[in-house]
Parts: C-alpha cells; sequence; structure tokens
C-alpha cells in the first residue's frame, strides 16, 4: 500500500472515530438532560423512578419504586413539556445548520428569512383579533386556530422571501437573505401595531407567545405539532451529502450532479415548515439555531451526515436545559426561555464578529 494510501485510510479512520466520539457525547448529554427534565421540579422524581415510571407504561418493572403523584406529574405535564422540548430544540437547530450550509454562511439561522416573525405576527394578530373572528372561531377553536395560524404565516413569509429572490427557475441566495431581513423589518412593525392595539390581558398573551415558553405544552399540543417537526426534521437529513457538495459552491454542487435549484427550494421550505410548526407550539425561541451548529461544527467537524444528527441531539439538550432553568430560578414564576437564549446567543454572536473582524474567518 503506497504512503498516499495509507494517510487516506488512517484519516478516514480518525474521521470515523471522532463523529463516533460526537456522536456518544451528545446522545449521553441528551438522555442525562431528559432525565433531569422529567424528574426535576417541586415534585422531585429520580432518575430511576422517571425509568421506572416509562417502564411501566409498556409493562416493564424496574426495581425503583414511584408514587401515584409521581406518576401523575411525569406524565401529564412534564413528559409532553420536555418531549415538545425535544423536537422543538432539535426541529430549530437542524434547520438552522441545514440553511448554514445553504447560504454558506455562519450567521444564518430560521429567523433569517423571516420564518419567525412572520408565524409571530401571525399569532398576535390572532390573539388581538381573535374576538372578531366569530366566523372563524366558530368552526375552528381558537386554542387551535392560534398554532394553525403560526404555522401558515411562517409559511407565508418564507414563500414571500422566495419567490422575490427567485428568477428565471434560479434562486440568488444574497437576494434572499436581503429579502428576508426586509420581511423581518415588516413583521417586526406588524407586531408592534398588534401590541399597541392589545389590551391588558392581551398584551400579557402577547409577552408569553412572543418570548416563547414550554408552559402551554399538552398531549394534545404534542400530537398536533409532531408530525410537521418530526417529518420536516428527518427529510433534512436527507440533503447532508447535496448540503456538503454546496460547501465547494454551486456551481460544482452542479457539476457533481445535484439539482441545485430543486435542493435550495426544498431547504428553504422543510425549515420553514420545521420552524413555523416550532413557533406554534411554543412561542419564538431564538439564537437555538444560530448557536447549535457552530458548537457541534467544534467538536464533530462540518460534514453533515455527522452535524445534522448531532445538532438535533445539542438542540434537544440545549432546549432541554433552557426550560429547565426557566421553570426551577425564579420560582414561582417561570422566566420566558428567549431570555436565557438571548444571554447564550447574543454573547455568542459578537464572539462571531469580533473573530470575523481580527481576520479569524468563520
Amino acid at each position: 500500500m503506497s504512503s498516499v494510501a495509507l494517510d487516506v485510510s488512517r484519516f478516514a479512520q480518525a474521521r470515523q472515530r471522532r463523529g463516533l466520539l460526537a456522536l456518544s457525547l451528545f446522545g449521553a448529554a441528551f438522555a442525562a438532560a431528559f432525565l433531569l427534565a422529567v424528574g426535576y421540579g417541586a415534585v422531585a422524581i429520580g432518575p430511576g423512578q422517571s425509568l421506572a415510571i416509562l417502564a411501566a407504561q409498556i409493562g416493564v418493572e424496574l426495581p425503583w419504586p414511584f408514587t401515584a403523584q409521581q406518576e401523575a406529574v411525569l406524565l401529564a405535564i412534564r413528559l409532553p413539556r420536555a418531549l415538545i422540548g425535544v423536537l422543538v430544540g432539535a426541529a430549530l437547530a437542524i434547520s438552522g445548520a441545514a440553511l448554514q450550509g445553504l447560504f454558506r454562511n455562519p450567521l444564518a439561522d430560521p429567523a433569517l428569512i423571516g420564518v419567525s416573525t412572520g408565524a409571530a405576527l401571525a399569532a398576535a394578530a390572532v390573539i388581538v383579533l381573535g374576538g372578531s373572528l366569530v366566523m372563524v372561531t366558530a368552526v375552528v377553536p381558537l386554542s387551535l386556530l392560534l398554532p394553525l395560524a403560526a404555522f401558515c404565516g411562517g409559511l407565508a413569509t418564507t414563500l414571500i422571501v422566495y419567490h422575490i429572490a427567485s428568477r428565471d427557475g434560479r434562486t440568488d441566495v444574497a437576494i434572499m437573505l436581503l429579502a428576508g431581513v426586509a420581511m423581518n423589518a415588516i413583521t417586526a412593525a406588524g407586531v408592534g401595531l398588534m401590541v399597541f392595539m392589545s389590551d391588558d390581558q392581551q398584551l400579557r398573551d402577547l409577552n408569553f407567545w412572543l418570548l416563547g415558553s414550554l408552559g402551554g405544552a399538552t398531549w394534545d399540543s404534542l400530537g398536533a405539532g409532531a408530525p410537521f417537526l418530526v417529518i420536516g426534521a428527518l427529510a433534512l437529513l436527507l440533503f447532508a451529502r447535496p448540503l456538503n457538495a454546496l460547501l465547494l459552491g454551486e456551481s460544482e454542487a452542479g457539476h457533481l450532479g445535484f439539482r441545485v435549484e430543486r435542493t435550495k427550494r426544498a431547504i428553504v421550505v422543510l425549515a420553514a415548515l420545521v420552524t413555523g410548526a416550532a413557533v406554534a407550539l411554543t412561542g419564538v425561541i431564538s439564537f437555538v439555531g444560530l448557536v447549535v451548529p457552530h458548537v457541534v461544527r467544534l467538536l464533530a467537524g462540518p460534514d453533515h451526515r455527522l452535524l445534522l444528527p448531532c445538532c438535533m441531539m445539542f438542540g434537544a439538550t440545549l432546549l432541554l436545559i433552557a426550560d429547565l432553568f426557566a421553570r426551577t430560578v425564579v420560582l414561582p414564576a417561570e422566566l420566558p426561555i428567549s431570555i436565557l437564549m438571548a444571554c447564550i446567543g447574543g454573547p455568542f454572536f459578537i464572539w462571531l464578529l469580533l473573530r470575523r473582524r481580527r481576520g479569524g474567518g468563520w
């Protein structure tokens, strides 16, 4: 075997070991965060008890006794909340990683193309104008109309941005980013108008929605949003190879046999789908799609075949830990998750800009 072939083989083996290590680390962190999320709170439930309660639902007995109260709290309150946190965190993280790979821009995230603010505007309109939507609420309950409006608002905003950036069957990424900035400004102004028009109760509802929270998690809301999040996130995993090719440039990806325009359309629509569904479930939660891909790249590398699944695990872990702090740090009140995420994402964003200014690259 030649020295070049030997070096290539060693490099491949080292990359494989690094990938397995990264998957193991993120998987272990996710499992620990999930057990903490379902076990920690006013009613203490140990990790063994949590496992025993979950195993009992499928007829398996484990050697950790638990009370009826612990079982009721875990199954009715904490488990749906944790599962929504897992799905939303994973969806926001993988959509952020996919958009960063598509735009070849480390500052891209779902909010950049207007998904989050478009969903927030639609939800704010339902909250403030819901009383005048008598004909609609007579057919669709307000509890279902709110997440449905948020999902449709995010998707509509994305389609507008995509239409502006598309011409003759091709999509200009730079124009798409600029159109996203413009749509963010327009929808933010619309949200401001809804805030101005709201009364005291509506203003409290708006603040809860715009700042993000898992506090409204139920099995019904989980059942309504989970199909969009799961299908969209799993579909994004299928674009790992095209995203790797796009890192070389659009022309190079086309020469490698990938359909670049179809890939761009699919990734943008899927990112809008999962982000709109996430906002519909929990309100606006910022910075997950920006911070998580960068942290994962430091450990797992830029290969999207490994990056995307690791982002899903770390995004779920980060949101579970943030929610744990949100509901315990200021008891008996609950801190909005976006405040905690902004405390993490804001300094991280500034660090990226300073690193770029010093010529360190992305």
